[in-house]
């Protein structure tokens, strides 16, 4: 249903899934192990995995912090997309390298819910993408501090106000990993 011509296919997207980003992240381990199953299951579809990594000030690029978390591992020729902005279409060859592979869907994972995640899923939508946020494959830290609401409020607000975004000739959504069928496009 996308709004971009000729782009059909669907990719799975791994948001900020670094050392530094989800050090402290709520439900850590357990959103790990299902994005991890959700790779290996689009990788089988044949579906493209497109990894987004942030840098700025604060996680420097080449740090510690700033790498992938081990226990998931871009496979040789996957797209590794870097970023300094929330957005990860924000200055970066995200569209360029969607277009390559002719993807009009996104399904997306990771970190944070409350800063990259949205903003990227909002980025996508008014980019002309359809946009599958995965309901139990993203996490954020606990914010508490800041005003922000518990993590697992955050989580629970996301994936009720994304669970109706559309516009027009374009949807956004939240599925389940479960549920997420690569074979037909993500759901």
């Amino acid at each position: 249903m996308t709004t971009l011509a000729d782009r059909s296919n669907t990719a799975l997207v791994v948001i900020d899934l670094q050392n530094e980003v989800v050090a402290n992240a709520y439900r850590r381990d357990e959103v790990l192990d299902t994005v991890n199953t959700l790779i290996a299951r689009a990788r089988s579809a044949k579906v493209p995995v497109v990894w987004i990594r942030h840098a700025d000030e604060d996680l420097k690029a080449g740090s510690e912090g700033w790498q992938i978390v081990a226990e998931l591992v871009p496979a040789a020729g996957e797209a590794i997309v870097e970023k300094s902005y929330r957005d990860a279409f924000e200055a970066t060859d995200l569209e360029q390298v969607l277009s390559s592979l002719s993807v009009g869907k996104l399904i997306v994972t990771g970190a944070q819910t409350d800063m990259c995640v949205r903003s990227t899923l909002h980025g996508a939508l008014v980019r002309g993408y359809d946009a599958l946020l995965v309901g139990d494959a993203h996490t954020t830290e606990d914010l508490t501090q800041w005003g922000a609401p518990p993590p697992d409020a955050v989580i629970r607000h996301t994936n009720l106000y994304w669970s109706n975004q559309r516009a027009p000739g374009r949807t956004g959504g939240v599925i389940e990993s479960k549920d997420v069928d690569f074979a037909s496009g993500g759901c």
